[in-house]
């Protein structure tokens, strides 16, 4: 049975426009297909408005999350008030909004009145997975106000996932087993959930979150989880673009990506992706689709198993990271052993990607900060370490640690393209290079380097790629 799920961000929901867009691409989607799934995130600076609601109950601050949640509330009733409603609708909604957002005040209460080292993070997650709720409690109502069954799904009750909260990953098998109980007979009479991204719970029901971004993963697991036939990111661009279109103003859509490839741009830096949405798609072999919201006919970007035949690059990503030095070689597990716990501590995420350099003489390493870990995890990784350093960790010893940042080239076939990274470390000439790396995928090539030169490097190889896509 032909399935379709659509995934839409927080600028999608977060304002009228951007609502009756979404309207209207689900309205003709809706005939076109015989089962469509929606997934929402929170509107835009939601969450990061919670976790600093929920960073202000851990210090017991009341008046600072108070104030929080009644910014949310006003926000939240302003856009529903601009939103063609009925009444009775507009006040059934207005009531959820006040019940989710009192059920938070309880859980910022409960957790500023708990000592500081027993801080509970299944609170905390449940705190800041408040913003998909509301938001598609929203979509919901506007879906059924103009004719279709839509119901909100909180993803607490269908996505299982590990108790690593920020940052927990689904149980697929229970996760199947519950959409085939509370999903599937939905579908079949024809309603249209509406579901939370970014949420899950564990089996014992705590709530978790899957970490920034994570409402594409939502979208991935739903998606591999009921056969779909398709994934559709609604975003605010017309695609994957060669570059940050924040950073790089001449940027461009890249028409088709392999898995690997958007893998490797979601993990190395690229925001418009969750880097673990990929692998479940991958393994089904479910074509992934980033289209802007506000330019519906555009088709932007096709992600599926692709096949290309000669080397070319497509992208360049920078992403922060952690650089090491010491001024001695040796054995270097122990250090990495105790950065991924100290990493884990701090952001609830492992360092997946390490670069390691040694001479007779000196040693380096390289920690790629995800960005599923947040955008605090960089300096949290630094105070941390400091901290260790202070109380005589003996695998520090030696060690000297600042920022650094990864200079990622993204393209296909790169075990073959020896020319085009010859090219690229041509065009970094003059910059100091600390370590680099292939990546095993033979679809990315990594540089680290000092953080004030990253921005040249970034203008310096984009222009090397417009420069291979026009000849």
């Amino acid at each position: 049975m032909p399935t379709l799920v659509m995934k839409f961000g927080g600028t999608s929901v977060g304002m009228t426009t951007g609502l009756t867009q979404l309207l209207s691409i689900v309205l003709y989607e809706h005939e076109r297909w015989e089962r469509l799934l929606l997934v929402v995130s929170a509107l835009e600076g939601v969450t990061d408005g919670l976790l600093e609601a929920a960073r202000l109950a851990q210090l017991g601050n009341r008046r600072g999350y108070r104030r929080i949640v009644g910014t949310l509330r006003t926000r939240h009733l302003a856009l529903i008030e601009h939103l063609p409603l009925g009444g009775n609708e507009r006040a059934a909604l207005q009531a959820d909004i006040d019940r989710l957002l009192f059920d938070m005040l309880d859980t910022c209460q409960a957790l500023a009145d708990t000592e500081t080292q027993q801080t509970r993070p299944e609170a905390i997650d449940a705190i800041i997975g408040v913003g998909e709720r509301l938001a598609a409690r929203i979509v919901a109502a506007l879906l059924r106000q103009n004719g279709l069954r839509g119901v909100a799904i909180d993803a607490t009750d269908i996505v299982v996932t590990d108790n690593v909260y920020g940052n927990a990953t689904p149980n697929l098998p229970l996760t199947r087993e519950r959409i085939a109980d509370m999903l599937s007979p939905m579908l079949e009479r024809k309603i249209l959930p509406v579901i939370t991204g970014f949420i899950g719970a564990t089996i014992a029901g705590k709530p978790t979150t899957l970490g920034r971004g994570g409402s594409d993963y939502t979208a991935s697991i739903l998606a591999a989880c009921t056969d779909a036939q398709e994934v559709w990111i609604w975003t605010d661009v017309d695609g994957m673009m060669t570059a940050d279109p924040r950073d790089v103003d001449n940027a461009r859509v890249i028409p088709q990506l392999s898995y690997n490839e958007s893998a490797e741009l979601a993990y190395f830096g690229a925001r418009l992706l969750h880097a673990r949405m990929i692998a479940p798609l991958q393994e089904r072999r479910i074509p992934l689709r980033v289209r802007n919201v506000f330019k519906p006919q555009s088709t932007g970007t096709t992600i599926a198993e692709l096949v290309e035949h000669t080397p070319k690059l497509k992208a360049v990503t920078l992403i922060n990271g952690l650089g090491m030095f010491a001024a001695h070689s040796g054995a270097l597990h122990g250090v990495m052993d105790l950065v991924d716990e100290t990493l884990f501590e701090v952001a609830g995420t492992h360092a997946e990607v390490v670069f390691t350099a040694q001479s007779s003489w000196q040693g380096f390493l390289g920690f790629v900060i995800p960005t599923s870990a947040g955008p605090d995890a960089l300096h949290s990784l630094e105070i941390a370490l400091e901290k260790h350093a202070q109380n005589a960790e003996p695998r520090l010893t030696g060690w000297n640690f600042h920022p650094v940042t990864i200079l990622t080239v993204i393209g296909a076939r790169m075990n073959e393209a020896r020319r085009a990274i010859a090219d690229v470390l041509v065009a970094l000439d003059g910059l100091q290079i600390l370590a680099l790396s292939q990546s095993p995928s033979n679809a990315s090539f990594s540089v680290v380097l000092e953080t004030a030169a990253a921005e040249d490097a970034l203008y310096r190889v984009h222009n090397l790629i417009s420069g291979a896509a026009n000849t």
